[in-house]
């Protein structure tokens, strides 16, 4: 549930108390929110990172405070921002646990699409205060993500009588708290990896084939383009799609699967994959005839067969197919 639409000003009560705040791990993300919780009033105390440019992010959005062990962090604050990759949090999660690390009463919080707060059951049972926050944004690494914060989601599990302190520290950061059951957090971080990560590279293959159609500034050209699709899409759901799948277009269709066949063979198996998506979205919805959308059909199942038959006269048993290790 989001809370945003009736939440009103936080009571003294209901604020966490200016805590003294650690980093475990300086990617992108954990800079930037301990950056944003500075200006909300809380002390950063510590920050760990290995790599130079870990190193170089922590200096340049939290100076002055000290690198140190991940053990040392814990040591030092009392609200804990493990920042990791996901698939390196539960045997974080457990190091610390294991080795005496976490402190009763300690927040102990992570920025995990993916996991919810039984990921950090090592430390509940050492007495820390599970919280998952997720903030819903792309980060580079830099200063302008905390200006980025205001007004982005995070989706929030956390203990029912840890509720408000969460939901606290995601609006001092300038967020909007948004409830994700534990169960659904896989599902959750799987929509918004299909939505964000994979727009990241439909706009990059689209520029780069309009780099290869001869145009020079493939961003200017599709910089309202898409911002009218994604703004139309936001607001109207299916009802915006637009374009030859849309429209039943089967010879347009082949021609661009030709095209990329000939300039760039590795998009054609994409795009395939997702003009059979839009096409079945678009049937489903009435917004392409079934007897224009049949035709289409066809042509994308053979487009789809004939690079099937593609990859197993270059790869067969001894080779390397479509997921395998080169």
């Amino acid at each position: 549930m989001n809370t945003s639409a009736s939440r009103e000003p936080l009571d003294a009560r209901d604020r966490p108390a200016r805590l003294a705040v650690g980093v475990v791990g300086a990617g992108r993300v954990g800079p930037a929110l301990a950056a944003s919780l500075r200006l909300a009033g809380h002390r950063p105390v510590a920050v760990s990172g290995v790599s130079d440019a870990s190193v170089r992010r922590a200096a340049a959005l939290l100076p002055d405070v000290p690198l140190v062990t991940p053990a040392e962090v814990l040591a030092r604050a009392e609200l804990v921002l493990l920042t990791v990759p996901d698939d390196a949090l539960p045997g974080l999660v457990e190091g610390l646990a294991e080795t005496g690390a976490v402190r009763p009463g300690q927040l102990i919080a992570h920025t995990s699409g993916r996991y919810g707060t039984q990921v950090l059951d090592p430390a509940l049972r050492a007495g820390a205060l599970p919280l998952a926050l997720h903030p819903v944004m792309t980060f580079t690494g830099t200063s302008v993500d905390v200006q980025r914060l205001a007004g982005c989601s995070f989706g929030v599990t956390a203990p029912e009588e840890l509720r408000l302190a969460a939901e606290a520290l995601v609006i001092e950061m300038g967020g909007e708290p948004e409830w994700i059951a534990e169960e659904a957090r896989p599902l959750y971080h799987a929509a918004l990896a299909l939505g964000a990560n994979h727009l990241v590279t439909l706009v990059a293959q689209s520029m780069e084939l309009l780099r290869k159609a001869g145009v020079d500034a493939p961003d200017r050209m599709l910089g309202p383009l898409l911002g009218a699709a994604l703004d139309n899409a936001l607001r109207s759901g299916d009802a915006a799609l637009t374009g030859p799948v849309a429209r039943g277009d089967a010879g347009t269709v082949a021609a661009h699967v030709h095209q990329l066949r000939v300039h760039a063979p590795q998009a054609v198996a994409g795009y395939l994959a997702m003009a059979r998506t839009t096409a079945d979205r678009a049937l489903a919805h009435g917004l392409l005839r079934p007897e224009l959308g049949q035709d289409l059909l066809d042509v994308l199942a053979d487009s789809a067969h004939a690079v099937n038959d593609t990859d197993g006269r270059h790869g067969g048993p001894e080779g390397s197919g479509p997921g395998e290790s080169r």
